[in-house]
């Protein structure tokens, strides 16, 4: 790993400060339509479920592909059970599209999740993978009432639970996280590892948002908790669906004092570094670790981000 020598200019500072995310995240991109009408109407919803395509998902977010590494999407009948299981992940050019929990069946398809294939999909099929993973974890999380214990059972398409026992109503949770770009202001950028991930992967910083916190509070509080230096010019960049199992991420930028120690936090970081731009450029794209360093792939929101800092001329 390079290390940098000098906490940015002025001049420095405002054009790194300026980058942008290289284009919208690919998670984010959908087209696809929802509407409470085909949520809420029974007899619409069967309409868009009798002409409709049905997604299988098994336990571990993975779906079946057909050749040329598209998802490989089923007719209804195939699924007899769909009120019990079936979710509404949305419609585009007059197709309702849905999402089914299942076994992995012995179909000589190739099974893969939206980790592995998401980068490779169209707008389309990218959101509909997102919103049936994430949606469906909810569900096999949401079995039981927080409130009285009793068994719920799915309604409004699956976009909603009822309570068995005293008809209290959930809605699909979502969890608010951060992930921040930290820069000196000038050429280099701090990535750190966590302590789960192979040696030389690493990445910009993340974290869940705490009750009662604001985003930029979350930024400064979870850069200081992971690596132990303070920020400043906290920026927002963008956002991106992220169902592993339901977070929403949203992005910043921010500047560190590359002159302050680094700590990374015991049982989660496993060691951060100050990286040059020319080194991330010449790692971005790469499936293997380029002079050891190996960054997030192309679906996530985090390569966006660190291809619109790299691209930001010397």
């Amino acid at each position: 790993m390079t290390t940098c020598s000098e906490f940015g200019s002025a001049p420095e500072r405002a054009a790194a400060e300026a980058f942008q995310l290289d284009s919208t995240p690919l998670l984010s991109r959908s087209p696809v339509t929802l509407s409470d009408q085909q949520r809420d109407d029974p007899a619409y919803a069967a309409s868009l479920w009798s002409g409709g395509r049905v997604l299988p998902v098994d336990q571990r977010g993975r779906v079946p592909l057909a050749s040329g590494g598209l998802l490989a999407w089923h007719l209804p009948e195939e699924f007899s059970d769909y009120g019990d299981h079936a979710v509404l992940l949305g419609t585009h050019e007059g197709v309702a599209y849905w999402g089914v929990r299942v076994r992995p069946r012995d179909s000589g398809a190739d099974w893969q999740g939206l980790r592995s294939a998401g980068e490779w999909l169209g707008d389309v099929e990218a959101a509909l993978l997102t919103t049936a993973v994430g949606l469906l974890a909810w569900h096999d999380r949401a079995r039981y009432c927080a409130l009285c214990g009793a068994g719920t059972e799915r309604i409004r398409s699956g976009w909603a639970r009822r309570c068995t026992g005293c008809g209290h109503e959930e809605y699909p949770r979502t969890d608010p996280s951060m992930i921040c770009l930290v820069h000196d202001g000038a050429d280099h950028v701090l990535l750190a590892r966590q302590v789960v991930w192979p040696p030389e992967r690493f990445s910009v910083l993340a974290g869940f948002v705490e009750m009662g916190e604001s985003l930029e509070g979350c930024v400064s509080r979870e850069v200081h908790e992971e690596v132990g230096v303070p920020v400043s010019d906290i920026r927002y960049l963008g956002s991106q669906p992220w169902p592993f199992p339901r977070s929403l991420m949203m992005g910043f930028s921010a500047v560190a004092d590359p002159h302050e120690p680094l700590r990374p936090a015991p049982g989660e970081i496993a060691e951060a570094h100050w990286v040059s731009r020319e080194h991330v450029r010449a790692a971005l794209g790469h499936d293997e670790p380029v002079d050891g360093l190996w960054l997030p792939p192309g679906i996530s929101i985090a390569h966006r981000m660190l291809r619109g800092w790299a691209d930001v001329a010397d």
